[in-house]
């Protein structure tokens, strides 16, 4: 195992996060380098473990995808022997992480004022449902529920259809990252001030920030937000069309792509007819515009367009299937495929890393880690506990 030599290389993390925005947050740190120490629950561990099929050795492949480049130790933080090691723990950290609700850390003595006294260096990240204010604050968040309340289901889908969920849980993702970058500002602020600082990060708040430029339509006009299935609210020909053989993506960008598109297809005259020659006439005659663009699509298979448009500089692509984008040559060549080993499945491949430094390489150092791994190493190696003070922790069900 190659040690860190990352951006982040020294850091150290205790992640008390489960499912999926903590960990994916904690897990791209881990990827920069920082040394990221896991607690779980004894016995159960984080709740994705069991989030399956499909599974590998007993690994459930979610939990896999977003929690390598980390040490797992068991702790039972309901007692007051394991907040004891939490507390630890802590006072060597350099960021900590939960998802906890409101209050769970203060009901077991973490207080602002314990934080303020025990690890002043300390950047803390809490990752809510809807913040530590509000009238919603007490409530838990899920990554449907906010995709519904946020709006961003009812832009997603069939214009003449019903609101649709994302395919992946893109609140969550967004909200990781999000947390991810907070982190790594306030770390930054820590050279000038010395001092460690609390950040929050909620679904609420990512959801309607992952609105954009549909939420500041709204705001500015007063109107839109609705669904276009694969479409544009403010930008023609930008959807998904069926060749002869296969569906295509095509995504015109400006005015003089959409000229370069006509050509290709056998109509210059359509970038001289009013209707169609800026962008603002084409967004009001869309169906029009779509539908010419599908039956001259229609008269060639899809590669064959493909090649035309992109000899042109018109964005265009296939639409892939999953297996289909992993395995294509420019996953490969990018490394966004890797192979790490795992103590029970053996080799295991996994999505690589999506930043790259020229100078402070990132790696997948270590495979997501079987529940309570590294619990003796931790304790022992980095905490000095005694092997007679750990087998006793066992015992007692602290570990």
């Amino acid at each position: 195992m190659s040690e860190a030599a990352g951006p982040l290389a020294g850091l150290r993390v205790v992640d008390l996060t489960r499912i999926l925005a903590g960990p994916l947050c904690a897990m791209m740190l881990g990827d920069m380098g920082a040394d990221i120490i896991k607690v779980e629950p004894p016995g159960t561990g984080d709740d994705t473990r069991t989030w399956g099929p499909p599974f590998a050795e007993g690994e459930a492949a979610y939990f896999l995808g977003v929690n390598r480049n980390k040490r797992s130790v068991t702790l039972n933080l309901a007692v007051p022997a394991g907040q004891k090691i939490l507390a630890d723990l802590v006072r060597k950290a350099d960021v900590l992480i939960d998802n906890f609700k409101l209050g769970t850390l203060d009901k077991w003595g973490f207080t602002d004022a314990w934080f303020e006294n025990n690890a002043p260096r300390l950047v803390r990240c809490s990752i809510t449902g809807y913040g530590s204010s509000g009238p919603k604050a007490a409530l838990p968040g899920y990554d449907f529920i906010l995709q519904a309340e946020s709006g961003l289901m009812s832009i997603c889908g069939a214009a003449d259809g019903g609101p649709t969920k994302y395919g992946v849980a893109i609140v969550d993702v967004c909200t990781g990252m999000l947390a991810c970058n907070a982190i790594q500002a306030a770390l930054n602020s820590r050279h000038t001030t010395n001092k460690g600082q609390k950040v929050e990060v909620s679904l609420y708040e990512s959801s309607l920030f992952m609105l954009v430029n549909v939420a500041s339509n709204v705001l500015v006009s007063g109107k839109g937000g609705g669904r276009f299935g694969n479409g544009h609210p403010s930008i023609v020909p930008y959807t998904t069309y069926n060749a002869k053989d296969a569906m295509i993506a095509l995504a015109v960008g400006n005015d003089g792509q959409f000229a370069r598109c006509a050509e290709v297809f056998g109509h210059p005259e359509w970038a001289k007819d009013e209707r169609f020659a800026e962008n603002r006439a084409r967004v009001v005659n869309r169906v029009v515009c779509d539908g010419m663009i599908e039956d001259a699509l229609k008269r060639d298979n899809a590669d064959a367009w493909l090649e035309k448009l992109k000899a042109v500089g018109v964005p265009c692509g296939k639409i892939n299937s999953v297996a289909g984008a992993l395995n294509d040559e420019h996953t490969a060549a990018r490394k966004m495929v890797e192979t790490v080993e795992h103590p029970t499945i053996g080799a295991l491949k996994m999505l690589g890393i999506p930043f790259k430094f020229s100078d402070t390489e990132c790696t997948v150092r270590r495979a997501p880690p079987t529940l309570g791994q590294h619990t003796d190493e931790i304790l022992g190696d980095e905490l000095g506990l005694d092997a007679k003070t750990i087998a006793q922790l066992h015992h007692d069900k602290v570990i």
